[in-house]
């Protein structure tokens, strides 16, 4: 397989963005496709690779790692169906997501739903202090679509100086609190 071929699947991934907002929630499974070249593939080489490749892997690979199963499956899924179009679409489908803001293709790394919303996410999640971020993102990947869009609304109404306070809140509240909470905020009790 000549090298090119080799290096497309993880092309794709970056079209992630893209795909994964025209998808039905129950796309047919995929086979496993993970986020980054296999370190043992002779194809690979690291040590060729410059230092800002080499941390944009390891972010990539981190991020995938934090991701649920089911977020998971839903890349797979769509890597598949893009890996399924014609290579003339599948160019113009990286290019178009090339040509967006780093910080929004960067918020596809928190997966297919996060990703969707993290341009309304964004001044919630884009200062979180390291202590904050795991659970914060564990939070919000157990948030359904209407809470997450809930959310969205709530932090673009919330100033820039009290986000802080927002996320605290937020992090302090259970499920069962945290959806009657984010019914209130939205309805500005």
């Amino acid at each position: 397989m000549p090298r090119s071929e080799r290096s497309r699947p993880w092309r794709l991934l970056l079209v992630l963005a893209l795909i994964v907002q025209t998808l039905p929630a129950a796309a047919v499974p995929a086979p496993l496709l993970p986020p980054l070249p296999d370190a043992g593939d002779p194809a690979v080489d690291w040590s060729a690779m410059g230092s800002a490749r080499q941390r944009d892997l390891r972010a990539r690979y981190a991020a995938w790692q934090a991701l649920p199963e089911t977020e998971r499956q839903r890349v797979r899924q769509a890597v598949a169906r893009v890996a399924a179009l014609p290579p003339g679409e599948r160019d113009a489908l990286y290019h178009r997501f090339q040509q967006q803001d780093r910080l929004f293709r960067d918020g596809w790394r928190l997966g297919p739903q996060l990703g969707a919303l993290y341009p309304k996410l964004h001044p919630l999640l884009g200062y979180v202090p390291a202590e904050q971020r795991t659970p914060l993102l564990a939070q919000l990947h157990q948030l359904d679509a209407d809470q997450l869009v809930q959310l969205g609304l709530i932090v673009q109404r919330t100033p820039p100086q009290e986000q802080a306070e927002l996320r605290t809140q937020l992090l302090a509240l259970d499920a069962p609190a945290r959806a009657q909470w984010l019914r209130q905020k939205v309805e500005g009790r």
